[in-house]
This record gives structure tokens, C-alpha cells and sequence, in this order.
């Protein structure tokens, strides 16, 4: 039995979510699951050609109305994503930025001719953005940033530094937050503007299958329609990164649940004094254990899903999800490395790659500890971040 199949899952989906998620699941199937161990391991990923394959099935801003965009529901994005993260957390990490954070505060915040000029491309794959928040010392109290935008004349200057950006150097469009004398505001920043530079980011043994990189902005002169009119104050990129917490949600579980199939079948195959790994309690313990956690996240990501197609769903909900499902997808993770023993940690299974990926989300779009404090201030009503 599959373990999705002991909680009905498929029976609270409609017929066009499950066609989604079958659509997505073939993309990464033809053309994402036969390599990816290999971008891994050389750490690269051909995110042009795979923007392209994903805007082509519409999975890019799936979630908003107009502009070349599907316009699909909570649910059917979400089960978007956990297919992608089945395959690779970075697959994931790609569609989330552009979706969920470069897309959705074009959609969002900018002006009408921003729009135009931006989201068709991005919803066909055709062009890439990225998302500058996070700064090398502020990530968790992004209002300290110090990337800062000054009035000169008609024009912004911007100047600063961003940092552990995903899509950072194949993005033909950066969407920067930075200081002004009014607030935190959004600017679109093309790539190849002068002063405007693109690192990647090497050594990395997490999310090897994805770009990550450093944005340095050296006097880069703007004009004012580069401004995003509808974003003032940090209200702005914390409503994109719940939109991305949100897919984290449905992620997780998918890169949880391509780990638990994967245990499941080696050890139905697996003979160890002579019968089958699967035969002895203590693996059946631990697959059961962790059946169970993987049924009540996808539970939760269902629920939390419907909830923000009714527009209920709160920011402190999605705290709820991203902690609860990404601690949880973890524990599998590692579960299932040790039901494999010394072939977990190989890449001939997918299992190591998805843990270590995992550390890379139990930080990103919010920490562990910063979503604990938003349920713990939803608790007692006493913000205890400082």
C-alpha cells in the first residue's frame, strides 16, 4: 500500500489537482529524476532549459490570475511543489523564487507596466528573477538591512549587498529591497545594469542543484518607474515570503515522501540473515513511525491549502506548516538513511541528498527558531524575538 493511500489523501483532491500533480510528476520523471544526482554532485543545473520545460506545463506563477498565468489554486501549487521536491529541493527552490517571490511581487506591488514588460516572459520560462532580501548579517530581522536607495534627482542609487540569493546569476530580473527615507522599498533591478554584480556561491553541501548567489549593488542607478509603487515598509517582502513558506509546506512532504518510497522498496528487497529487511519489527517500527508523520503533514499542507483558497489562511498558519512539516520531513530523511545503512549515504539513492537539501529549508523562508517564536507570540501574545 502506498503511504498516502492510508490516509485518503487523493480522495480530498478534485480531478484537475490530481491531473496537475500527474502533469508535474512527468516533467520531473522525463526530465529532471535521471539527472539531478548528477547536478548534484557537479553542483550545477541547467535552470534556463528547465524554466522553460516547467513555464511550458504552466507550473511558473501557477498560483496568480492574468498575465500568461495559470491561475490555479493553494492546493493544486502545492501539490506542484511537493512533486518538484520529490525530485530535488533546488527544483523546488527554482519554481518558489520565481513563482512565489519575483513573480508574485511583480503581481502584487508593481505597476501595470511592470507587469506587462515582466510576467508573461516569467510565467513562460523565458525569463528568470530572483529575490534580494537577505543581507550577509541580517537574514531573520531583515529590518536592519543596509542595502540602502537614495533619491538623485528623478533617479534611485542603490547600493548594498545581497546574499544566498537562489536564481541569483541566470536571473534576467532582481527584485531588491532596500532602505529609503520613507521605508523599505521594492526596486526591479535588470540584470546587466552598470554596478550591478552576480557571485555564485561555491562549496556548498546543501542544494548543490541550484544557483545561489551574491547580488552587489555599486551605485546602480535606477529610474523611477524601477520602483514597485505597491510596496512600502517591510510588509512588502514578507507577504512574498509567506507565498513561499506556503509551497514549503507541500515541498517538504514530497521531498519526505520520495525518501520513505525509497526505503520501502529497498527494504522489500534487501535479505539480511536470510529474510528480508522488511520482515523485522524494528523496520516495520520505523516505516510506520514515519508513515505517520508524513500522513499528518500532508493532512495539515491539504488543509492549510483550502484555507488560502478561502483567503483564511493566516501568516502564523504557515508558521505552523513550515515548522511542523519540514522538522518532520527531516527526521524521515535521515530515518531512511539508516534503513539503507552504507548505500544511504551514496548518491545511486536519493535519500542523503534530500537530507542534507533539508537543512537548507529547515533555514530558508524563515528559521526553525523564528517560526517557534511566531506560534509561541500566537500563544501567549508576548513577541519574545529579542
Amino acid at each position: 500500500m502506498h503511504p498516502s493511500a492510508l490516509f485518503a489523501i487523493d480522495g480530498l483532491l478534485t480531478d484537475e489537482e490530481r491531473d496537475i500533480r500527474q502533469a508535474v510528476r512527468q516533467v520531473c520523471d522525463r526530465e529532471i529524476r535521471p539527472y539531478v544526482a548528477d547536478w548534484f554532485e557537479a553542483g550545477t543545473l541547467p535552470a534556463r532549459e528547465l524554466a522553460r520545460s516547467l513555464g511550458s506545463v504552466g507550473v511558473l506563477g501557477m498560483h496568480l490570475d492574468g498575465y500568461g498565468c495559470a491561475g490555479l489554486g493553494a492546493v493544486a501549487y502545492g501539490l506542484a511543489c511537493l512533486e518538484l521536491e520529490g525530485a530535488d529541493s533546488g527544483l523546488r527552490s527554482l519554481v518558489s523564487v520565481q513563482g512565489s517571490l519575483a513573480m508574485y511581487a511583480i503581481w502584487k506591488y508593481g505597476s501595470e507596466e511592470q507587469k506587462q514588460e515582466w510576467l508573461p516572459a516569467m510565467a513562460a520560462g523565458e525569463r528568470i528573477g530572483c529575490f534580494g532580501l537577505t543581507e550577509p548579517d541580517f537574514g531573520s530581522d531583515p529590518a536592519g538591512m543596509r542595502t540602502t536607495a537614495k533619491r538623485d534627482g528623478s533617479d534611485w542609487v542603490l547600493n548594498g549587498t545581497k546574499m544566498w540569493i537562489t536564481n541569483g546569476s541566470v536571473s534576467d530580473v532582481a527584485v531588491v529591497w532596500a532602505r529609503a527615507e520613507e521605508g523599505i522599498r521594492g526596486f526591479l533591478v535588470p540584470a546587466g545594469t552598470p554596478g550591478f554584480a552576480v557571485h555564485d556561491l561555491k562549496r556548498k553541501v546543501s542544494l548543490r542543484a541550484s544557483v545561489t548567489s551574491e547580488l552587489v549593488l555599486d551605485g546602480v542607478r535606477l529610474p523611477q518607474e524601477a520602483m514597485l509603487p505597491g510596496a512600502r515598509g517591510l510588509s512588502g517582502p514578507l507577504g512574498c515570503l509567506n507565498e513561499a513558506r506556503f509551497g514549503i509546506v507541500f515541498g517538504a512532504m514530497g521531498a519526505a515522501l520520495d525518501c520513505l518510497e525509497t526505503a520501502l522498496a529497498y527494504a522489500a528487497e534487501r535479505e539480511i540473515f536470510a529474510r528480508p529487511l522488511a520482515s523485522f519489527q524494528l523496520t516495520q517500527e520505523k516505516l510506520a513511525d514515519m508513515t505517520l508523520e508524513l500522513g499528518k503533514g500532508l493532512l495539515l499542507a491539504v488543509h492549510l491549502g483550502r484555507l488560502k483558497e478561502r483567503g483564511e489562511l493566516t501568516p502564523e498558519q504557515v508558521s505552523v506548516g513550515k515548522l511542523n512539516n519540514v522538522r518532520e520531513a527531516i527526521d524521515i530523511a535521515r530515518t531512511c538513511r539508516t534503513l539503507l545503512g552504507a548505500s544511504g549515504i551514496t548518491l545511486e539513492y536519493p535519500v542523503i541528498r534530500h537530507a542534507v537539501n533539508l537543512e537548507s529549508v529547515l533555514t530558508y523562508e524563515g528559521t526553525s527558531e523564528i517560526h517557534t517564536l511566531v506560534v509561541g507570540k500566537a500563544l501567549t501574545g508576548v513577541p519574545a524575538f529579542h
